[in-house]
C-alpha cells in the first residue's frame, strides 16, 4: 500500500520514528475509551458534556465529538454554539429540542434519530422522559468547544415542528 500524498505535515509515512515503527504509530488512528472522556469542556446548566475527540486531546482540526447526558425530567439552559454546526445522535431516551429567539419551536427525537443544529441557533435540550436518562453522542464542526449560555424568557407554548427535508417534504417525527 502506498502512502504517497501531497500534504506536508512534518513527517513521512514511510519512514520510522527511530525505533523501527512507522510514523503512523503515534500520528494515526486514535481510540478513546469510554472511561477516558474529558468533562473539562464547555458546559451548559442541566447537562453533562464529555469530550472524546477535540484539538487538545487528539489534535482534531475540524471536529469535536463527545457525549451528552441529561438526567430524567431535566433540561438545559438556553444556549448556542457560535459559528459551529452540531449533530446530536440519540442513543437512549427521548430528546425534546426547543429553539428560536424565544425557544418558540419544538420537536422530539428518539433512539437512532439525528438532530442538526445550525450555527448561532438559540436552543435548549430537554429530556422528555420523567424516568429515563437521555444519552446522546454529539459532534461539532471544530476542534474546540463553544457554548454560549443565553438568558432567554421562553414562550409558554412552543409550536411543534415536523422535520422537513427534500426527501420528506411533508415532515416526519
Amino acid at each position: 500500500m502506498s502512502h504517497d500524498h501531497d500534504a506536508d505535515h512534518g513527517h513521512s509515512h514511510d519512514g520510522d520514528d527511530g525505533e523501527g515503527a512507522p510514523a503512523w504509530k503515534h500520528d494515526g488512528v486514535r481510540v478513546i475509551g469510554a472511561n477516558q472522556l474529558d468533562v473539562n469542556t464547555a458546559q451548559t446548566p442541566g447537562m453533562n458534556r464529555a469530550a472524546a475527540i477535540n484539538f487538545a486531546r487528539v489534535g482534531a482540526q475540524k471536529l469535536w465529538a463527545g457525549t451528552v447526558t441529561i438526567h430524567a425530567d431535566a433540561k438545559t439552559g438556553a444556549h448556542h454554539h457560535g459559528h459551529l454546526e452540531s449533530v446530536i445522535y440519540v442513543v437512549r431516551g427521548r430528546a425534546r429540542m426547543r429553539w428560536g429567539e424565544k425557544l418558540e419551536f419544538t420537536a422530539e427525537a428518539g433512539p437512532g434519530d439525528f438532530i442538526y443544529v445550525p450555527p448561532f441557533v438559540p436552543h435548549q435540550e430537554i429530556n422528555a422522559s420523567a424516568t429515563e436518562t437521555l444519552e446522546c453522542v454529539l459532534c461539532r464542526s471544530d476542534g474546540e468547544a463553544v457554548a454560549v449560555n443565553l438568558d432567554i424568557e421562553p414562550v409558554e407554548k412552543p409550536e411543534s415542528v415536523l422535520w422537513v427535508d427534500p426527501t420528506h417534504p411533508h415532515g416526519g417525527v
